[in-house]
C-alpha cells in the first residue's frame, strides 16, 4: 500500500484510532478499579477514563447492564466518528467490520419473530454497530418467510443468505446453525476483501481472522457435543481458513470428547501454549480462583494480535483491532462490575488486562 496515498486517505483516521488506543485503561487504572468496594466507588474511579462523560449523570446505585451500556454507547461513538470521516476504501473496511454485529442483530429478530415476540421490543436489544437501513423494515415482518425475503433483497447480508441458506433453513432448532454458517460466509469474505487491499493490511489482517477462524472451529467443535449435529454437518460449520484449516479442521470433525481436542491441540505449537494452566471444563471468568477457561485464553491471545497490528503504520488494522481491543475492555469492566455488585472479589482479577 502506498503510504503517501495512505494518508491522503486515512492519516487523520489513523491518528484518531492511535488516540482511542492511547484512551486504554491501563494496568494501574484496573488495579484502582478491582480495589473499589461499591458500585458508587467504581463509578467515581471510571469518571477519569473515556467511559467518564457517558456515566457522569447515570443516578446511584449504579447496575451492571447500565454499567454495559453506556461503556458500549461510548465505543459505538467513537466507532460512528470514524464511520462519518471516512471515505473509500476505508468507508468500506468499516463496513465489513459491522457485518458481524449485523449477523447477530438479524439472528436476534429471526429468534424472535420464531417465538412470536415483538420484534419492535427486540430492535432495543440489537446491537448499534450491526443496524443498517433496512433493518426497521424486519420488524414488519411477521412470519418468517417474510423476514427472509427482507434480509434477501435489503440487507448488505443478502449475499450471504443467498449463498448459504434457504427460508426452509430458519426454524428454531437450526437458529446456532444459522449464525455459524453466516458468520463462516462472513469471514471468508472479510478475508478475500483484506487480501486484496494489499500489505501490509493483508498480512496483519491475515493474522487476526485465521486466529477467529480458528477459535471458531475450536468453539464450534465442543459445542456440538452431546447434541443432533452430525460430525459431516459439523464440518461444514468450519470456516475455510485458518492455521487449522484443513489438517486439524479434518481431525476436529471426528472427536467426540474434550480429551480429543486437547490432544490434538497439543500437536500444534501455537495451540499448544492456550492450554497451560486452562481447565477445559471452566467457564469464561474461570471456575474460581485463578483458575483459566480456554475461552479466556482465546481472549488473551486475541488481545495480543490485536496490540501487536499497532506496531505497524499505514495499514487498516489498527481500526480492527483497536474495536476488538476496546470489546475486551468493556468486557474486563463489567466483569469487575459484577464480582463488586455480587460480593465475589476473591475472582474479581480474572479479567485480560490489554495495557
Amino acid at each position: 500500500m502506498n503510504e503517501i496515498h495512505f494518508n491522503a486517505d486515512a492519516g487523520y483516521l489513523e491518528g484518531i484510532v492511535r488516540g482511542y488506543r492511547d484512551g486504554l485503561i491501563t494496568s494501574p487504572q484496573y488495579l484502582n478499579l478491582t480495589q473499589c468496594e461499591t458500585m458508587d466507588d467504581l463509578k467515581l474511579q471510571l469518571a477519569t477514563t473515556d467511559y467518564g462523560t457517558f456515566l457522569q449523570n447515570e443516578p446511584s446505585p449504579l447496575s451492571t447492564s447500565t454499567l454495559s451500556a453506556r461503556c458500549t454507547d461510548a465505543l459505538v461513538a467513537e466507532f460512528q466518528y470514524l464511520q462519518q470521516n471516512a471515505a473509500e476504501p476505508i468507508s468500506k473496511f468499516l463496513d465489513y467490520i459491522t457485518y458481524g454485529y449485523m449477523i447477530d442483530n438479524v439472528i436476534l429478530l429471526i429468534t424472535g419473530t420464531l417465538h412470536e415476540r415483538d420484534t419492535h421490543d427486540l430492535l432495543e436489544k440489537c446491537h448499534p454497530l450491526g443496524f443498517f437501513d433496512s433493518m426497521p423494515a424486519l420488524c414488519v415482518a411477521t412470519t418468517v418467510q417474510d423476514l427472509y425475503n427482507t434480509v434477501m433483497i435489503d440487507s448488505p447480508l443478502a449475499a450471504y443468505f443467498r449463498e448459504c441458506l434457504s427460508a426452509e433453513d430458519l426454524n428454531e432448532l437450526n437458529i446456532e446453525i444459522i449464525r455459524n454458517t453466516l458468520y463462516k460466509a462472513y469471514l471468508e469474505d472479510f478475508y478475500l476483501y483484506c487480501q486484496g487491499l494489499g500489505e501490509p493490511t493483508a498480512a496483519i489482517m491475515a493474522d487476526v481472522l485465521n486466529f477467529e477462524a480458528d477459535r471458531r472451529t475450536v468453539n464450534i467443535t465442543i459445542n456440538s457435543f452431546g447434541t443432533e449435529l452430525s460430525k459431516d454437518d459439523r464440518s461444514k460449520l468450519y470456516p475455510r481458513l485458518g492455521n487449522m484449516y484443513p489438517e486439524a479442521q479434518t481431525r476436529f470433525a471426528r472427536v467426540d470428547d474434550m480429551d480429543q481436542v486437547k490432544a490434538i491441540l497439543e500437536q500444534y505449537g501455537e495451540l499448544r501454549s492456550l492450554l497451560v494452566g486452562v481447565n477445559l471444563n471452566a467457564s469464561t471468568g474461570g471456575a474460581g480462583g485463578n483458575e483459566l477457561s480456554l475461552e479466556d485464553r482465546f481472549f488473551s491471545k486475541e488481545v495480543q494480535l490485536n496490540k501487536d497490528a499497532f506496531e505497524q503504520q499505514f495499514h487498516y488494522g489498527v481500526f480492527f483491532s483497536w474495536l476488538r481491543l476496546k470489546e475486551q475492555e468493556i468486557r474486563n469492566v463489567v466483569w469487575i462490575a459484577e464480582c463488586i455488585s455480587q460480593q465475589q472479589k476473591d475472582k474479581i482479577n480474572n479479567y485480560t488486562a490489554i495495557y
